[in-house]
């Protein structure tokens, strides 16, 4: 029986991939070949990204998921947001800014004094946050940087990858419209937005939607990895356009659902045949994503598991951090709903002690400061259920029709005890799965672009069967509880506590 095989290369914030999909009598398997460490590095007293390990990563992995035989396309999805400035010669102008790195701090502000936040929302439909790329270029002219007028091309990072695999220059449509400088009505570059700011734009590519094939790997890849001729397609290059691409729905092209990508961040979302623009939009600071299809992501950025990653470290002992499955058992013996924070406090986006954090919050808004791990993580999961809950409502209220069924996808769907939390919170069904719906979605339009699949609706399917999927059903009891809670927590945001 013939086997097609996919590779698809994901690279988060924290760590990177490289995945085979083996196509072979009508369903899909995923194997991992190979993994990588990655993170951000302090450079002069910058945090910067060490890209040219994430390539020798990415080489490693090709390398050895060519060894059993032939692969049909390649294609790379990273986070969103930063981008790789090259000169004519095609060298790095310089390393690349992690979107942590403190220079934008108050750029949200410095944006709304010089334009105004309806000006750029019209303009891009984006969210208004600090890390945003637009915040970042203006942050690097503040600051005398020359290398962004001097750029031949700006890279997002998977689009430097996928250069570095191809030898073709791409900038691919769902992680452009991340930017905050994506016009989402022409589906092209901001250029006004931009020139009214006095940023340069001469170094932005032409758009390609995800299922482009580029030239093939070429010579100096394919002698290091073995894939000589194998294509490189676009996927949704942005990590949740590709895991939204993933999601078990059957329900597409239909309200009454929504999805959390759950991870480091938790996307918030439902998807769209249009953007949601507009003063409503506006005032819930919702973003507008591209999606594959010609489908947009209309959702909203939560700090997610970031808060649970970090306690994890700061409760290290002798540097051995306790397993995620032993702070979620300690956090389900803890009292619940006891103690809440918001999830997106600025306070916890870089924190140096991210458990000092959390309590410092309780602390300031009277309530009881957790002292155990499991009163800790119970205060991160409890948190982020609320969070969730809250920004579902919200996208009820502006897409005009309730929310039924709410699929988590991600690593944080492994994470039970906050699935159950976020249907008592929400109200609504969550389905749980897959945990590999980044790489997945990934794959899955990988193999449209080579005819074995054809519209979201039969990717979707295929996608469906990779794993067994989990089912939370709201308990009466939790959603009673739940709602208490939320109540107590939108009168401390009242009273300026939280967010």
């Amino acid at each position: 029986m013939t086997t097609r095989t996919y590779l698809g290369i994901d690279i988060g914030a924290e760590s990177g991939r490289v995945v085979a999909g083996r196509w072979q009598g009508g369903r899909l398997r995923l194997e991992v070949v190979h993994r990588f460490a990655n993170g951000p590095v302090t450079l002069a007293g910058t945090l910067r990204w060490d890209l040219p390990r994430l390539w020798e990563g990415v080489l490693e992995g090709l390398r050895r998921a060519s060894a059993p035989g032939p692969v049909a396309s390649v294609g790379v999805d990273t986070w969103a947001l930063d981008y790789v400035l090259v000169g004519r010669d095609g060298d790095m102008l310089e390393p690349a800014y992690c979107y942590r790195d403190a220079r934008t701090r108050g750029m949200v502000g410095e944006l709304e004094r010089r334009v105004g936040r309806a000006r750029v929302f019209d303009a891009t439909g984006i969210q208004f946050m600090e890390i945003n790329t637009l915040c970042q270029w203006m942050a690097h002219a503040r600051d005398g940087g020359r290398a962004l007028e001097r750029a031949d091309a700006m890279f997002m990072v998977p689009d430097w990858l996928n250069w570095k695999l191809s030898g073709e220059r791409s900038c691919e449509f769902t992680n452009a419209t991340t930017t905050q400088f994506l016009d989402p009505r022409r589906r092209d570059w901001a250029r006004d937005l931009m020139d009214d700011l006095g940023l340069p734009t001469q170094g932005l590519l032409p758009l390609s939607p995800p299922g482009t094939r580029l030239g093939g790997v070429q010579a100096s890849v394919a002698s290091v990895t073995g894939l000589g001729g194998v294509p490189v397609v676009l996927p949704a290059t942005h990590d949740t356009g590709s895991a939204v691409v993933g999601v078990p729905t059957d329900l597409t092209g239909k309200p009454g659902w929504a999805y959390i990508s759950s991870g480091t961040w938790s996307l918030v979302g439902i998807e769209r045949a249009m953007p949601l623009l507009g003063a409503e939009a506006l005032a819930a600071n919702i973003t507008n994503e591209g999606g594959h299809d010609g489908t947009w992501r209309v959702l909203k950025n939560v700090m997610g598991l970031w808060l649970v990653q970090r306690c994890r470290a700061s409760l290290a002992h002798n540097g051995t951090p306790p397993s995620y499955d032993e702070l979620v058992a300690a956090a389900r013996e803890a009292t619940p709903w006891r103690s809440l924070v918001d999830p997106d406090d600025p306070a916890f986006l870089m924190p140096d002690d991210m458990a000092v954090a959390i309590r410092e919050a309780c602390r300031r808004s009277g309530q009881p400061i957790p002292g155990t791990a499991g009163e800790l993580i119970r205060c991160c999961l409890d948190s982020l259920a609320l969070k969730y809950a809250r920004t579902l409502s919200e996208l009820e209220r502006l897409q005009g029709h309730p929310l039924q069924v709410v699929h988590v996808v991600g690593g944080g769907s492994r994470n039970a005890l906050l699935n159950q939390l976020t249907a008592d919170a929400s109200g609504c069904r969550v389905v749980a799965g897959p945990t590999e719906a980044t790489v997945l979605g990934n794959i899955l339009v990988q193999m449209e672009a080579d005819g074995m699949a054809r519209g979201m609706e039969a990717l979707r399917e295929v996608g469906a069967a990779v794993e067994p999927l989990g089912v939370h059903e709201v308990d009466p009891f939790g959603r009673e509880a739940a709602l208490e809670a939320a109540a107590r927590w939108a009168a401390l945001c009242g009273r300026g506590f939280l967010g």
